[in-house]
């Protein structure tokens, strides 16, 4: 598990290249902020998380649960969702808007822009 990265995945290269192409300038991975936000747009007290589908629960076809060694997984990928809404809440609390984009949608780089740019121009 080890080899598994947690910055410039796939799925986080292209929103930031649509958010790039978009004309959209922001922060990578900010340490001082709860959760180091994938994507933060600082004057606007913005924040996008990437997330996997697996990885973080999605109930898409690609966050399903594996069938063997299931307590582990279990215990694991629930520990991964609580400290995401945990992270999401405070950082609310903070006055920060945030966004999670999961890997499924950056397949739909069209419905993705819209939506980015909804929660970055409100």
């Amino acid at each position: 598990m080890r080899r598994i990265r947690s910055q410039d995945m796939k799925p986080e290269m292209t929103v930031r290249r649509l958010l790039h192409r978009m004309g959209y300038r922001y922060r990578l991975h900010k340490k001082g902020l709860l959760g180091k936000p994938d994507i933060v747009f600082g004057p606007r007290k913005a924040v996008i998380f990437v997330h996997g589908c697996f990885w973080h629960q999605h109930d898409c076809l690609d966050g399903h649960r594996p069938k063997s060694n299931t307590g582990y997984w279990d215990d694991k990928l629930r520990r991964n969702v609580e400290r995401d809404a945990r992270v999401q809440d405070e950082l609310e609390e903070m006055g920060w808007r945030v966004l999670v984009v999961w890997e499924c949608e950056t397949k739909r780089p069209e419905d993705l822009e819209k939506r980015l740019k909804d929660f970055l121009d409100p």
